[in-house]
């Protein structure tokens, strides 16, 4: 058994923990520490801030689950102004091995890896994930990400992709109006911008403006609270639009990827676990003519590890190395 350091850096939080892994998998991951990156200049100072929260020396084996494209001599988060430049990370962080993984990219890593007690039903049948096949990953959370896990012969492969930036297409003669509302604020509408958590207020303000009504709500917390507890109508219906647009994406990503079965991931999937099963998700997702029969047999699951691109990332580093 061995015991790393692994990290998953976003634009708001870097979130650190020790793993130990073994036989290719990860054997366990511990609470993990979460520092705001606004308050360190850096990820050496972020991960040396880790050191000191753990008061023990930190192991020289690291895993990255990083918020940004991962190739390149310089490695840019999307959302925050640190740099990491691989060259230098044995030098800087004092470290022997690591791995890089995009953020998605480790979400991959551990619906490959997790046991079957960390996914729930959505729906579709009720059983577990096929241990041949593609397993397509939808990822609603600030953004919407994207990605499928391809399992062979005791083998599986993540790959990554930008699905979530492909266009937006409207389902019904209301989608119709929401997507000439967006295109007063956005030149060109990805599914990222409606099928996410930033999609919930662009909808919300998109529906407002064609009920002409004024918005009860001006900051996005208070916007998802009421949408979850259903005491407001407009919050509502952006909320239940969400879930459609959520379902037919999964469709057609699925469609796309050759699956076998999906897995929504993501915060906002998380937070939308007894929320999605009632919505109208399940009713878009199979809505794809010939192919309908074939959803309607696809295995739909809701990844709910509480911390899946640590562990995802501690996985990424396992195979890597094999250890």
């Amino acid at each position: 058994m061995k015991q790393i350091a692994v990290a998953d850096v976003g634009g708001t939080h870097a979130r650190f923990a020790l793993a130990s892994v073994e036989n290719g998998k990860v054997s366990s991951l511990d609470e993990p520490v979460t520092l705001k990156t606004a308050e360190h200049a850096s990820f050496q100072l972020a991960w040396e801030e880790f050191g000191r929260r753990i008061g023990a020396a930190l192991p020289q084996d690291l895993a990255i689950a990083f918020a940004g494209p991962v190739g390149g001599e310089v490695l840019k988060l999307t959302n925050n102004p640190w740099v990491i430049r691989p060259a230098l990370i044995k030098e800087r962080l004092g470290v022997d091995r690591y791995t890089v993984v995009n953020d998605f990219g480790a979400v991959g890593y551990a619906v490959a890896t997790l046991d079957d007690g960390y996914f729930q039903h959505l729906c579709g049948p009720d059983r577990a994930l096929p241990a041949e096949g593609v397993i397509s990953i939808v990822g609603p959370g600030t953004g919407l990400g994207v990605a499928s896990v391809l399992r062979s012969n005791d083998r599986y492969d993540v790959i990554e992709t930008e699905g979530g930036h492909i266009d937006f297409a409207p389902l019904d003669l209301l989608e119709d109006k929401i997507l000439a509302q967006l295109r007063r604020h956005f030149r060109r509408v990805s599914i990222e911008r409606v099928a996410s958590g930033q999609g919930l207020w662009n909808l919300y303000e998109a529906l407002g403006a064609i009920e002409g009504r004024d918005l009860a709500f001006h900051d996005d917390k208070q916007l998802w609270a009421a949408a979850l507890a259903g005491g407001d109508s407009l919050a509502n219906a952006a909320l239940d639009r969400l879930c459609l647009v959520l379902g037919a994406v999964a469709g057609d990503i699925a469609l796309a990827q050759g699956a076998h079965a999906v897995v929504i991931a993501g915060g906002i999937g998380l937070r939308l676990a007894d929320y999605l099963p009632k919505s109208g998700f399940r009713d878009r997702f199979i809505a794809k003519g010939r192919f309908e029969r074939r959803m309607d047999e696809m295995p739909v699951r809701l990844i709910t590890h509480p911390q899946p691109g640590l562990f995802g990332a501690a996985a990424a580093f396992a195979k890597e190395h094999a250890i």
